[in-house]
């Protein structure tokens, strides 16, 4: 029986995505249980620790498949324990030798938080090979919108012109500096958990530092200096560095979901036949596409919110605060999936409307361009006075029904100061548009080669 958006059929493609599903589904998550028990195996025999037939039997058994897991669920919930239930069906499989050295010194954390190290390697292969996607479509957005002219907003209303282009390097350069830091917690992240009861190590024996970087180096991870299992700092920078990843894509569509408005109608989200916008009003084109990653981010600041919690242990370990991550860690990346798949087809499919950017561009009739004037007419008369001749001719111009420049025209003093020609060119919009076109191209160039959006 479904009960989560994650797993229900009508849902769960709003949430998740399966390629995510799959990395943190029950069998992946034990299957990350039994290859570490393996690694520890091989490297344990490696060294002469434990038999090698023994270890040759624990990897083979060491496979979900072989696995009956309605079993393991039910004896997890007689005896009340994570990982023993899981072990127990593996020893099933096991000559009396091998079943004695299977798990030899380690401990349940040892195993379920390596397991969530490798099922987070596994996720973040695909997080940031979905955000390069993001980041190609807005290379490929600043580039051909460089030169768009739209409106600039401020608290909501118009304030100056700017460039589409420009809003679209702008959120690049953003994403560009979460992908620095994707970059820098990888080594700080994929680490092996391998420290015993307290963190002492003292179960593995004197060859402890040998057997972690056997398995880790088995496992595709790094070795510690110290445990970290009291210490949740690692997958509290992960999870919070998604938080910050979906609150950008969170501000783009909700940028995105407003530029659809009818009032504005500066852009379009793809619209594919079929797609059905109300169940009464058959006219509607809802931007679901922008709303829905919009809305997904919350749910990343709240998950990722959990794990801050879950930093604060008591002791050597604390059940009360690691748990909480089972729920926690998997919920941040299965949404983080979807808003990075989402954002990425919904650029792929935008519609830019120029025109429409245009309109509202000449909407409030070259006021738009007080602030060139101002400055324009300060060089000649002073600041003060320009701001006060202005204000006299903006809101004349305003109550009399007329343009910018006809309002400029018709003040006497700075009739005087402009002629007819110049007044035209102080009201050009994309003649005010300052170093937008080189900032843009400083974006491109430092981006076109970036190792991030080759990923």
């Amino acid at each position: 029986m479904s009960v989560s958006v994650f797993d229900m059929q009508t849902m769960c493609h709003l949430w998740s995505t399966p390629e995510m599903r799959d990395v943190f589904c029950e069998n992946t998550r034990l299957q990350k249980w039994l290859d570490f028990e393996r690694a520890l195996a091989e490297t344990q025999a490696e060294l002469g620790l434990i038999p090698a037939e023994a270890a040759t039997e624990i990897a083979a058994a060491c496979d979900i498949s072989k696995i009956d897991l309605v079993a393991t669920a039910e004896e997890t919930r007689r005896i009340k324990h994570t990982l023993v239930p899981l072990l127990r069906q593996v020893q099933k499989q096991l000559s009396p030798t091998a079943s004695e050295n299977l798990h030899y010194g380690a401990t349940t954390q040892d195993v379920v938080d390596t397991g969530l190290i490798l099922q987070l390697k596994d996720a973040h292969a695909i997080v940031t090979r979905d955000l390069a996607v993001i980041g190609r479509e807005l290379v490929r957005l600043a580039g051909e919108h460089r030169d768009t002219v739209m409106v600039g907003r401020t608290h909501g209303v118009q304030a100056l012109p700017i460039t589409f282009g420009h809003k679209c390097a702008i959120w690049l350069d953003e994403l560009s500096r979460h992908a620095e830091r994707l970059s820098q917690a990888e080594s700080r992240l994929f680490v092996v958990m391998l420290v015993g009861a307290v963190g002492s190590q003292a179960s593995y024996g004197a060859r402890v530092a040998e057997i972690e970087s056997g398995v880790a180096k088995r496992l595709g991870l790094a070795a510690t200096d110290i445990s970290w299992a009291p210490s949740r700092d690692r997958i509290a920078e992960y999870t919070t560095l998604l938080a910050m990843i979906a609150a950008t894509l969170s501000k783009i569509g909700n940028e995105l979901f407003n530029m659809q408005r009818n009032e504005f109608a500066e852009v379009e989200e793809g619209f594919t036949e079929g797609k059905l916008g109300s169940s009464t009003m058959p006219h509607k084109r809802n931007p679901t596409a922008a709303e829905n990653v919009a809305m997904l981010s919350r749910s990343v600041r709240y998950s990722a919110s959990m794990m801050l919690e879950a930093m604060v242990q008591e002791h050597e370990r604390d059940g009360i605060a690691w748990k909480s991550e089972w729920k926690a860690v998997p919920e941040t990346l299965l949404v983080s999936g979807a808003i990075l798949f989402q954002a990425g087809a919904l650029l792929k499919g935008l519609r830019i409307d120029k025109d429409a950017m245009k309109r509202n561009v000449e909407m409030m009739q070259g006021y738009l361009l007080s602030e060139k004037v101002m400055l324009e007419l300060g060089n000649k008369v002073g600041k003060n006075t320009a701001h006060e001749w202005l204000y006299e001719a903006s809101m004349s111009g305003i109550e009399k029904g007329l343009s910018f420049a006809e309002a400029l025209r018709a003040h006497e003093h700075i009739s005087d100061t402009f002629s007819d020609d110049s007044v035209s060119e102080l009201t050009r919009p994309e003649a005010y548009l300052g170093a937008i076109g080189d900032s843009i191209d400083r974006v491109l160039a430092r981006e076109k080669d970036a190792a991030w959006l080759a990923a």
